[in-house]
């Protein structure tokens, strides 16, 4: 199979800027995903104008297969969906699933009876469920709100097929998060280095915190630390040929990554494969950890006060050679489902989440991530939103996390696993890629 990486699945900084915040069945499960299938949509549709003011026709009843299982983005989609149904009125019946079941169960979803739309990410995953027929073609409506996307968004949303398969709601950096107050109590200065972060986390150790926030009981923030990691010690091309199945896993350079990961887990959180992301994240919140390095996302753990108090910095350089420009900033949307039933309503769904207007009000309330569209107006962003604005516009070349740059099969079934095995037991290297390779050679030939 032809790698959908070839297709540029990460971006680059400076075209990815022109429009992203820098203008200011389950078949086997049918009570989970498949359960909103649909049976009352229809009449005939027209799609709402970029701004979703539309004039107000038959939408019909849109299903809507989401993984906003977390309380702050649940209540942000429903404040979009009222407005859309204000706009044309289309009403948007949602079928709200946990984010990892969703994730996990995703394929056997899109082969069952889905939601007409439903929540999914840009890049190489969104290119493989498009290869696989699973998604139907919204050229035409990208036809309509293209002009409103930079070109870097539109090569993140076009399939193998040079066609149009994905609408962009948001994106998000990943970094090192941290209390401002905490720094500025201890005196703490943001590292610079990978040995100034090693001596942070020491100091942090002496002073009774736990230095880096660490979860991975649902099986995938731990590769945001392999990506991050790879990044900073082997670069960006290296990464993403090493995600596409080009580079062998048993390389030298693999080693050098893990191996620096296993001088930094003791200055990890203890526990890590019992614990949520969402639990690391109270203990930040609660002051028991110094940092934590994680998607902007995280902010939806923080309210008021401990929201305004919540900061971060790029992970550091570790090769000077390498440098620290490249960074994780996946890219969040909406797709279709094949054959969906109200097809006509859903493209004037995506047509609505398109515009500035819906990414606005989802992202008043959550403040945790930045719009895509061009229009977007960038004025109310919090601090937080400004700052992950100007480090994304900094970086050189943007990847979108390795559950999106590779494929989704390699990511479940042998990364997740690996990644789990070297967190519990990080004195086999060696063994540990080895078993990675044997089992790429037999996924990405397949």
């Amino acid at each position: 199979m032809k790698n959908p990486l070839d297709l540029e699945a990460a971006v680059s900084r400076r075209s990815l800027l022109k429009g992203m915040g820098a203008t200011a069945g389950l078949a086997t499960l049918p009570g989970v995903l498949a359960a909103c299938g649909g049976d009352d949509n229809g009449g005939s549709s027209s799609t709402p104008a970029a701004g979703g003011t539309a004039e107000k026709k038959a939408v019909g009843t849109v299903t809507f297969g989401s993984n906003a299982s977390d309380a702050v983005p649940k209540a942000s989609y429903e404040k979009v969906f009222a407005d859309f149904k204000t706009a044309t009125g289309g009403d948007v019946k949602v079928n709200t699933v946990d984010h990892n079941t969703f994730q996990e169960q995703i394929n056997s979803y899109l082969q069952g009876k889905p939601d007409d739309a439903f929540t999914w990410f840009a890049g190489y995953r969104m290119q493989f469920f498009a290869q696989k027929g699973l998604a139907t073609d919204i050229s035409d409506v990208w036809e309509k709100v293209g002009g409103n996307y930079s070109d870097a968004l539109k090569k993140a949303s076009t399939g193998l097929d040079g066609k149009q398969y994905f609408i962009p709601f948001y994106y998000y950096p990943w970094a090192l998060f941290y209390r401002k107050s905490v720094f500025e109590k201890n005196g703490y200065e943001i590292p610079k280095t990978l040995d100034d972060l090693k001596t942070l986390a020491g100091q942090m150790q002496k002073d009774g915190l736990a230095p880096i926030g660490f979860a991975d009981k649902d099986g995938w923030p731990a590769m945001g630390t392999f990506d991050i990691l790879n990044l900073r010690i082997n670069g960006y091309d290296f990464h993403v040929n090493l995600m596409a199945g080009k580079e062998s896993w048993q390389d030298p350079k693999v080693a050098t990554v893990f191996n620096t990961w296993k001088e930094l887990l003791p200055f990890h959180q203890d526990g890590a494969l019992g614990r949520t992301w969402q639990e690391a994240a109270q203990g930040l919140s609660s002051k028991k950890s110094g940092m934590y390095l994680l998607g902007m996302f995280v902010g939806q753990q923080f309210e008021g006060a401990a929201h305004d108090d919540l900061d971060f910095f790029a992970f550091p350089e570790i090769d000077s050679n390498v440098g620290m420009d490249t960074l994780d900033a996946p890219i969040d949307g909406f797709m279709i489902s094949k054959d969906p039933k109200n097809a006509d309503g859903a493209k004037a769904l995506m047509e609505y989440l398109a515009s500035a207007k819906a990414q606005q009000i989802y992202l008043g309330s959550d403040p945790n991530n930045i719009a895509t569209a061009k229009d977007a107006d960038t004025s109310s962003y919090t601090p937080l939103q400004q700052k992950a604005v100007e480090l994304v516009s900094n970086a050189s070349n943007i990847t979108q996390f390795m559950d999106r740059d590779t494929r989704p099969d390699f990511a479940s079934t042998v990364m997740i696993p690996a990644l789990q095995d070297f967190i519990k037991n990080p004195n086999d290297v060696s063994g540990l890629q080895k078993k990675i390779e044997d089992q790429k050679k037999t996924i990405f030939t397949s």
